[in-house]
């Protein structure tokens, strides 16, 4: 689910989405070598129950009762992978303001917020292809975001995601219950133009790391890795990673 087309494609109508004639997205290809794939237009119990997984592509703004299904659903046992972009730079056939278009600026902190989270943009850092790292493996990033811990209150805490420490802020990989989310703060990995270098191999590892696929991967459990990670005022702690300081940029 999400504004980017991963499943249909980049149809400008509804005769060339039936008729085929549609750009396909590599992504779907890259997805369905592992997985089947369900398309999902709303968030609730209907539409999660069965579903052990699910990847957000630039979502719209989930409505307040999706966001109610979603933290049930991942607290229950679900793996979510979500691309929270602050600023899209991937091209697309549809102009500014259409409804068809990738959106461009992620809307949400509601349910960010309530996991212990939140997104910052800096419109100062340099435009254009480069590399970021998630997990070890290199990934094209343009214009990403920042992750880290939002400021609760005492009240907020318990209901917070508990994550691994790291340092940086492109993306962020937390338990939450008895599931566990990952979030990245870009989506050019997913630029409908590309697949620019590494993103295939990216958005696998990526896909590994957050389902918990065969792989390098496989069975990743942050148990280990947070131990008993805590302020002593049960603030959670996150593990962010960014693009490494002097790293080369994309070719």
């Amino acid at each position: 689910m999400g504004t980017v087309p991963l499943y249909w494609g980049e149809a400008r109508d509804l005769a060339e989405l039936i008729g085929g004639d549609s750009r396909p997205h590599w992504a779907r290809e890259v997805l369905e070598r592992r997985f089947s794939l369900t398309p999902l237009d709303f968030l609730d119990e209907g539409a999660l129950a069965g579903q052990s997984r699910l990847l957000l592509a630039q979502p719209r703004g989930l409505a307040a009762q999706e966001n109610v299904a979603l933290d049930a659903w991942v607290r229950r046992g679900g793996r979510l992978l979500l691309f929270a972009d602050p600023m899209m730079t991937g091209d697309s056939r549809h102009g500014i303001g259409d409804r068809r278009r990738p959106q461009d600026v992620i809307l949400l902190s509601p349910i960010l917020r309530h996991w212990g989270l939140q997104l910052a943009f800096d419109p100062d850092q340099p435009a254009g292809l480069r590399w970021g790292e998630i997990a070890g493996r290199r990934l094209p990033v343009n214009l990403a975001g920042h992750i880290s811990l939002a400021e609760l209150g005492a009240g907020e805490r318990e209901a917070a995601a508990l994550c691994a420490p790291n340092e940086g802020g492109l993306w962020v990989r937390c338990r939450l219950g008895e599931g566990h989310i990952v979030v990245i703060a870009d989506a050019a990995l997913l630029d409908h133009a590309g697949p620019w270098p590494g993103a295939r191999e990216g958005l696998d590892a990526l896909a590994a790391l957050a389902f918990g696929e065969s792989g390098e991967f496989a069975g990743a459990d942050l148990s280990a890795a947070i131990g008993t990670a805590s302020n002593g005022e049960n603030q959670p702690v996150c593990e962010p990673g960014w693009p490494k300081e002097g790293g080369s940029d994309m070719p």
